[in-house]
């Protein structure tokens, strides 16, 4: 074993103590980035060139700062995005809300399929859409300008149509003109606040996080969003916590204008996204 990996094994226990939920993973991150290779790769760092800032990433995640704030990067199905403080730090768990909204839209036999995503944050969800539906056209809005620093960036050169400006108000030059409504808004509980993780409580904004006392706020907003941006047939996708998995599809309900309201697993079998399709005339 080189130097560099004993120093990771030592990382791992430490980060493992701190109550990280994924220690060698981030200690072998942490190592890989300050040394410039793959995690595949750190057995060929000569111990001659073991930096020993190592300790300095690693205390920072040990005091649970975000793995993605320390590297500056996040990834995201096939993405690699900028990310840091001012920005909300995409989750895994939202690769299975794009996997499923990309399934819906070839579904739909659509040539050149409108997209918009509400709450775009880093711009994760609609820079994939864009990406894996390569004939789509793609529309972002965020509020924060202190996470369109972070979205600017990561959509340079891309063909997203990106704004700011509020959600709940967003586009009425599409109303009626979209298939598919994607979101990953704040839904967070404020009674909660003390059960979430440090690294979002701590760093990732409130606004991204926390919408009122059940934490579905902004989803019964979206919810009016969606219908009126939507064609008939066409379909909405909202995540939220695993624990409202049973309160979200009745927001979309019949009476609102909706059909086949549903709630979705994540890759974990956890209730993580609603769908329903707007109603027919």
């Amino acid at each position: 074993m080189n130097l560099l990996l004993a120093e990771v094994a030592q990382a791992t226990q430490r980060l493992a103590d701190a109550g990280v939920p994924s220690p060698r993973t981030d200690a072998e991150e942490l190592a890989a980035h300050l040394h410039g290779v793959k995690r595949s790769e750190l057995h060929t760092v000569p111990d001659a060139d073991f930096d020993a800032r190592y300790w300095e990433v690693v205390a920072r995640r040990e005091a649970r700062e975000p793995l993605q704030h320390i590297t500056g990067r996040a990834y995201f199905r096939y993405l690699e995005l900028q990310v840091g403080p001012g920005v909300f730090v995409p989750r895994p768990e939202t690769e299975s809300v794009v996997g499923w909204a990309i399934d819906a839209v070839r579904a739909m036999d659509v040539v050149e399929p409108c997209i918009v995503d509400l709450c775009t944050g880093s711009g994760a969800i609609a820079l994939a859409l864009a990406q894996e539906v390569p004939r789509s056209r793609v529309h972002a809005v965020e509020l924060s300008e202190d996470a369109l620093k972070w979205t600017r960036k990561n959509m340079e050169g891309s063909r997203v149509d990106l704004r700011q400006g509020d959600a709940l108000t967003a586009f009425p030059d599409l109303d009626g003109q979209v298939d598919l409504v994607v979101s990953n808004p704040p839904y967070i509980p404020l009674t909660e606040w003390e059960y979430v993780a440090p690294e979002a409580r701590d760093h990732d904004p409130e606004l991204a996080l926390f919408s009122g006392e059940d934490g579905l706020d902004l989803i019964r907003g979206l919810e009016r969003t969606a219908h009126r941006l939507l064609r008939p047939g066409g379909v909405v996708v909202v995540e939220h916590a695993d624990t409202q998995g049973g309160q979200v599809p009745w927001i979309f309900t019949e009476e609102r204008g909706w059909a086949d309201a549903a709630d979705h697993p994540d890759l974990n079998n956890r209730p993580r996204f609603a769908t329903a399709r707007k109603a027919l005339p």
